[in-house]
This record gives C-alpha cells, structure tokens and sequence, in this order.
C-alpha cells in the first residue's frame, strides 16, 4: 500500500439499500442489507471525519472478497482503484465528493464475477470496513449469461413467487398452484446454506466459490443439492406410499416451508418429496440466485435404465410389470436460461436440469443442465447427461410379454408414445403453454425420424409391421368423480377374414404417477369371446368406490389393463389406460378490496363427494407476500357424507403486485385438493 496518501477518515458508511436494491430488483429481499447484481453498479455514501480534504484526483483503492479463503487467482478476490468512467467488464469504482463531508462511491462487479456475500474494505493501513453484500446473477445485464432480454419474461422467470405445476396425463392435465416465495425472509441466506452444504465446496470451499461465477456450475450444483440420496441435500425423495414419518409429497403447497425445515434441521433432508416438489424447490433456489428457472413437466416420460434409448418394457401373462426400464404418467423437472460458454454457439437458451434422483452422473444423483436445442438435434455427446433427457421425451417403446416356458413374445410398439404434451406456465397469465416442439420435431415427421437415427439407436424397432389382426381399446366414462361407481368399457375387434375364439381380462390397478403399480381393485374374469371377421365386442368394467377408494394413492390414478389372448393361435393382444379420477373443487370468495396492510377475509367453500364422512378437515390459505411465511390454517372438524363446509380465513397482504391466493383442503379421506385467485394487490 501507498503510505504516502492521505487517509480517509471515515466515519460511518451509508450502504443505501432501499435505492440500491429497488434499482437491482431485490428490494423484495427487504432493504435491511445491500444485496445486488453483477454488472450493474450502485452507490454507497461515505461520511467523513475531519481530515485531510478529499478531491476527485484522490487515489484510493478498494477490495472486494468473498468465500472461506479470497485469493485474485481465483476471482474470489479483487483490488481496484478509482477511475473516471465504469467499467462494463471488470470490478471498477468512481467517487463523486457531494458535500464538505459526504462522498458518493459508486462501485461496479465483473458481470462474470461468482456470486454469494462479499466484504467490501477500503486499502488504507489496517483497511476500512466499508461493508457487505451479496451478489447475485443478473438477468438484467447483457454481459451476464443468464442475461433475458424480454422484462415479461425477467418478471415470471426471476421475479413472479408463485405459479402453476402441471400433473395427470395428457388428456387430463390438473394443475397445482405452487408459492415459490424466493424474496420471503430468510429464503435467500437458506439458498445460499444450499451451496455451502454441497459436495463441491465442502471437499474444496474456495474452488467452488471461484466456480459460483458459471451459472453452468451452480444449476449442476442445485441439481444434485435439492435431493439428499449423496450428499445433505434438500429432500429425502419417497414413492412408497408410505409417508408416516414425515410430509405426504402432495401436501407441500409452497417451497420456504421445505427450505426452512431443512435449514431449521440441521441441513438434514426434509421428508418427503416427488418430482414436482423436487422440481419447485430448484426454482424457488434458482430465482433467489438470479438464475430464471421455469418448471416443466413431460407427460409419459420414460426411465431408461440401460441407456440404450429403448424402454423395454417386460409382462408376465397377467400384465405385471417385471422390467427395469418404466414409463411415469408424467414427470416434471426444471429448465434454467443461460449462455453456455463451454459448448458450441447455438446451445445457449433454455437448459434441462432434473433434481428428482433417478440415475447418478459423474457419481453422483444430479442431472443437467443439458441445452434443449442438443435434444431436439438428437447431439447427445453434449454436457451435461443429455441421453438421459433425451430418452425421458423421445425413447421408442417396446413391450413384450415373458410366457411361463420363458419366450419373449412382443405384443406392442410405439415411436410416439413417450414424450407428450410437455407444459410450463405460460408469461404473464394462467394459460398453459405447450413447449413440446422445443425438445422435439412433430411426432412421425421425417426430422423426428432423422434425429432418432442420428442418436445411434441401435435397438430400434423394426418399421412397417402389419397392423394386427385384433384390435383391443378401452374407452373411459366422462363422469369419474372420486367417491362415485362407474362403468368402463374394453372394446374388441376381429379385423381379419377368420373366425376368433379369444379369451380377455379386464382388470383395473392403483397406479402412482411413475407408473408403480398398486392392489387391484376391479377385475373382470376371462370370458370367451367368439368374434367372426369384422365382428365386434366389448367387456364392461364397473369400478366401484368401496373397492378403488382403499387402494388408490395421492394421486388419484386407476390403469386399466385389457389382455386378449387368440386361443389357437397364442397370440397376445394388450391395451392399457390410466385413468384420472375427478376431484371436487374449491369456491373462494374474497371479502373487500386487497390492500397493503389490510386485513381481508376470504370464505373457502367443498362438497364432500364421498358417500362416506371426512374427518379431519382443514383449508389451508398460502401465497408469497400474503402470509407471514407459514400458512394460514382453520379446521372444520368432520364433514358429513355428500355434505359442503365453508371456512372463513383471514389475511393481511405485505407487497404490492399480483399474487395467487391458494387455498388447499385435506382430511383423513380426501386430500391434494387446491384452488386459487389471482388477487392485485394496491397500496
């Protein structure tokens, strides 16, 4: 240091969140503390002592630090001085003196600089203390990778803390309102805890805080923190249908609930999570960084185990699954918007990254962030674990059934099955938008085709096969509320010129959503079938409640399964379906005009469609902004059978903005039931 300058005596700093982290879009956040973004500057106020009389030409320097041990080789620690201008692509700073005693320091970061808390000091003897602050992605500035250049978007990916989580199947897509709540107190020290805790920095702390400057880096990071299978992740994941010693996956309704106990715990993992829950967390810790993040989901996503990008799917005669490799009714990951410097130019943009643990990469259970541009081309040599997603959207399925003497008989095939309807949130509005054509060209198309070949499929299913003889399909009753009886039906069709002496099962099984399957629960006997060419007939199931309402799970879903079997000649014939069953809705009526700061009551209305009573019940009342961060809750006991129950709840909104008031009804009998109101909150 230069002990020839004179020494600023200072004697109190003004880091000036309020203004500095409205301009940096976390004001949110609160302005108790200065928290920024990289590549965009902001301004504190020195105030002076008496001394030596500060002037423009002042050569002073400043050094910012962050992580365990700062080192400038690794970017975790930086000396600059004052200069005339801003610079646009290093750590620069200009002072402006605004009174006798007050000079305005305006400093700006690397737009490439790693994220997480720095100390700011002034080089002078023993160093000044000017502060912290926490440096984040910033969206904002075209020098930053995750920059976006459209504000709707920079407003739902980065800023908007609730949205929509799409689930079911494709021809009955339900929809869950989720609360991000990325600005709600204490969310974004817990997401910074979330890097801290990894793998990568507890082996290495000050090579990993150098690396948090990739956006790359920290989503890979994310992928594998939010589940705990190797490390002190966020979610212990559970498919079991056994939840009693933790959280049943479908009653998380928002993600600071999940971050806060696992914080609260030790940075033990939470119980218990499934895909969209593992998905939500991610983009709640995402956002807080900086980085915009959307949740997708992929309907009929495949599992594929061997990494051949065939989902062989393997029966015994009575249709149970006995295969590694599975087909969920969906699954749902995350997408995260960046530049990616390591790769080629063209696969910057949307990148799929997946927190659920399904297969390890690199030893250990994350998945991504891979570019969606890579799948649609079918590049699977590309960073990062591109074969795994590309297989989930477009495997090609073949099914085969293992007969009693041990023969492999192949009774189905598809090019199109996997991969279907694939839906985030749309900008800006509650309508779903089907982003399908980003991971994939149109089913059947002769690109779709090219891609597959050129993904070095090399079990590929042998094309142009003659249409089977027997066609088997299952038709669904429109009307399927849960707590009702009704009829589904298989239809059978002899399309050839010979006499069919057939034999056909009709059954029905709980399924969860990733495709395990659960206790029968409507079964139809094998009943011959005599069907002359062209003739038709059909088997008619009846699901009954005192038989499915024991056995389906959270998710509501009932596979049927119809097996016809050619008596001469041993042929087998398989449809199947899943099968959603409806679930009643929640009326919400909102008492008074939103404002800030105002108590406002709102009544919760459900009609218990069961024949039986509900004990138990609860609303719960959620929303970013609208709640103290825990949920508002009222319990109205026991609800009769087919019998409706209102709850008054009450709420007193802290922000101004649009915000989605959910509501969530559960019970001993009847649960994962949501609604919602889009409410705008004034002043």
């Amino acid at each position: 240091m230069d002990h020839d300058l004179p020494v600023l005596e200072i004697e109190r700093v003004d880091l000036a969140c309020a203004v500095n982290n409205a301009e940096h879009h976390t004001e949110l956040n609160g302005v108790t503390r200065l928290i920024v973004r990289r590549g965009q500057p902001f301004t504190v106020v020195l105030h002076l002592r008496a001394g030596p009389p500060f002037h423009n030409g002042i050569n002073i320097k400043l050094i910012a630090t962050t992580g365990p041990e700062p080192s400038e080789d690794a970017d975790t620690a930086v000396r600059f001085g004052l200069g005339k201008l801003i610079s646009k692509v290093r750590w620069s700073a200009t002072a402006e003196l605004t009174s006798e005693s007050t000079v305005a320091l305006t400093v700006c970061s690397n737009p490439n600089a790693p994220i997480g808390l720095y100390q700011l000091t002034l080089d002078q003897d023993s160093g000044v203390s000017l502060g912290q602050f926490i440096l984040l992605f910033n969206p904002w500035c075209k020098r930053d990778p995750v920059y976006l250049a459209n504000e709707a978007e920079r407003q739902e990916y980065v800023l908007s803390q609730d949205g929509l989580i799409y689930r079911g199947k494709p021809k009955h897509i339900t929809t869950l309102p989720w609360t991000f709540g990325q600005f709600e107190p204490d969310m974004l020290d817990i997401c910074l805890k979330v890097l801290d805790k990894s793998l990568q920095h507890l082996q290495d702390p000050a090579q990993d805080c150098s690396e948090r400057r990739s956006p790359v880096y920290v989503t890979r990071v994310l992928s594998a923190m939010i589940n705990s299978r190797d490390d002190k992740g966020v979610l212990v994941g559970n498919w079991s249908g056994d939840y009693t010693d933790g959280v049943r996956p479908t009653a998380w309704k928002d993600s600071c609930s999940i971050l806060r106990q696992w914080y609260q715990q030790n940075c033990t993992g939470v119980e218990y999570g499934q895909c969209w829950v593992f998905a939500a967390v991610a983009c709640t810790v995402s956002r807080a960084l900086g980085i915009p993040c959307r949740v997708v989901t992929n309907y009929e996503s495949a599992h594929d185990t061997n990494s051949n990008l065939l989902i062989e799917r393997y029966y015994d005669e009575f249709a149970e699954d006995i295969g590694d490799d599975s087909i969920w009714n969906f699954h749902v990951w995350v997408e995260s918007w960046m530049a990616r410097p390591d790769l080629k130019l063209g696969y910057e943009g949307w990148q799929a990254s997946d927190p659920t643990p399904q297969e390890k990469s690199e030893d250990i259970y994350c998945c991504g962030p891979a570019p969606l541009r890579a799948i649609k081309e079918g590049d699977l040599t590309v960073k990062y674990d591109a074969p795994f997603v590309y297989a989930e959207v477009n495997a090609d399925v073949v099914e085969y059934i293992t007969l009693r003497d041990g023969r492999h008989v192949k009774v189905d095939g598809s090019t199109t099955a996997v991969g279907q309807c694939i839906s985030t949130k749309a900008v800006g509005s509650d309508e779903r938008e089907d982003i399908t054509h980003l991971y994939k060209y149109p089913e059947g198309s002769a690109e779709e085709r090219q891609v597959f070949e050129k993904a070095n499929h090399q079990n590929r299913l042998i094309q142009n096969e003659e249409e089977p003889g027997v066609l088997v399909k299952i038709k669904l009753n429109p009307k399927s509320m849960v707590g009702t009886d009704f009829d589904v039906y298989a239809r059978v069709k002899n399309n050839t010129d010979t006499q069919k002496n057939c034999r056909l099962m009709f059954y029905a099984q709980a399924v969860s959503y990733n495709g395990k399957l659960g206790e029968t629960c409507g079964l139809t006997e094998l009943a011959e079938m005599n069907l002359a060419p062209t003739e038709g007939g059909k088997a008619t199931l009846r699901l009954q409640y005192s038989e499915y309402g024991k056995v389906v799970t959270q998710d509501r879903m009932i596979k049927l399964v119809a097996l016809l079997v050619d008596v001469q000649t041993r042929d087998f014939y398989r449809a199947t379906k899943t099968l959603m069953l409806d679930s009643p809705s929640i009326i919400i009526l909102v008492q008074g005009e939103p404002k800030v700061g105002q108590t406002l009551k709102v009544n919760a209305l459900l009609v218990n469609p069961l024949p039986e009573a509900l004990e138990n019940c609860v609303f719960s009342l959620y929303g970013a902004n609208l709640t103290d961060g825990a949920p508002i809750t009222k319990e109205v006991g026991t609800v009769g059978p087919e019998e409706s129950t209102i709850a008054e709840l009450e709420f007193t909104p802290k922000a101004t903005g649009i915000r989605k008031l959910v509501i969530d009804f559960s019970s001993d009998k009847l649960g994962n039931i949501q609604g919602y109101e889009n409410l705008v909150i004034e002043e």
